[in-house]
């Protein structure tokens, strides 16, 4: 998965999307200017692949790529002073807002957002903040059920970040090589219990971090079979897709060039590589999958949008109008 300059394809752009090693393309703020202009380009790169995948970090708050003429979603981490107290009626908000957030995507060609943060609130890490629902593990995992049960009823797949959990590090993943200190039972007590409740709940993708666990595993989660094979595989029993995050990221740095971040990525268990605002990097990484022939994983296909109904005038409107509550 690629991403892309500016509001159109290039040439050059168009060239590698026609490539066979290449699988999708995420689209960022500088890629829109209006819902118009969105669907005329996720329909020119169907035109060129119409099996490639489109993407978007749409979370929410500070991380909403698309924002004129879409809904303002809050961040997440303002839903639990409301669950706190009234709990049913913020799971049907949350839910809603899931609901509201997939189908205006899924209505300008794109296939899925990259959300819910599944990662812990607990004040140490900027990158992440009020981007997750809480610090309760439980919470985290009622809510995010919650959004993730509006998208799929508006009919687009979740994708839960950042395995097993990024908000204990200070240090943003972006520009540095966060490490975690913590021992495996302290992780699997507090940051990992949202994925093992929502992989039982049906869960459809999942992103790892690039994040050193240094008391597990000397690799970072989304390049460590440990984590990402015994862990997610064997004790959480997921079998949905694993997405790389951003090879281009100072956290992926420590194991390689692109074509080995990616050779690693894929021989840990990733179903998918990203590669972000590094078109040579991008490059690299398709020249290797296509020398080295490796197959596409079976499980991508799943995750196709499906916009499974009309448009429901009458609950967006009800949901904008409880969110200006907020």
């Amino acid at each position: 998965m690629l991403d892309l300059e500016g509001t159109s394809l290039t040439e050059q752009e168009s060239e590698l999307l026609q490539r066979p090693a290449c699988g999708g393309v995420i689209l960022f703020t500088r890629n829109f200017s209006s819902r118009a202009q969105i669907v005329e380009l996720t329909d020119s790169i169907r035109t060129i692949q119409s099996d490639l995948l489109i993407a978007v970090d749409h979370e929410g708050g500070r991380v909403q790529r698309f924002r004129d003429g879409f809904t303002r979603i809050p961040a997440m981490g303002c839903f639990e002073q409301h669950y706190l107290r009234n709990k049913p009626a913020t799971l049907q908000l949350v839910e809603d807002v899931g609901w509201l957030l997939a189908a205006e995507l899924l209505a300008c060609g794109i296939d899925f957002s990259f959300t819910p943060v599944l990662d812990l609130d607990f004040k140490r890490s900027d990158v992440i903040g009020d981007r997750a629902f809480s610090s309760n593990p439980e919470h985290v995992a009622d809510l995010a059920g919650a959004l993730i049960r509006g998208m799929h009823g508006a009919g687009m797949v979740s994708t839960g970040k950042h395995f097993p959990g990024h908000g204990w590090v200070v240090a943003d993943s972006h520009v540095a090589v966060p490490r975690d200190e913590r021992d495996f039972e302290a992780i699997l007590s507090q940051d990992l219990k949202p994925f093992m409740a929502l992989c039982e709940q049906g869960l459809d993708a999942v992103m790892p971090a690039h994040v050193i666990y240094e008391k597990v595993d000397a690799l970072p989660a989304g390049f460590s079979p440990y984590w990402l094979q015994n862990v997610l595989r064997t004790q959480l029993e997921f079998d949905g897709v694993i997405f790389s995050d951003d090879l281009s990221m100072e956290g992926a740095s420590t194991a390689g060039n692109y074509a080995e971040r990616a050779r690693s990525a894929l021989a840990a268990g990733c179903d998918m590589v990203l590669v972000c605002n590094n078109p040579d990097g991008a490059r690299e990484v398709l020249e290797f999958l296509e020398r080295d022939e490796v197959e596409p994983s079976h499980r991508l296909a799943s995750l196709r949008g499906n916009l499974s109904s009309k448009r429901d005038v009458e609950r967006q409107q009800r949901v904008i109008a409880e969110l200006d509550k907020l």
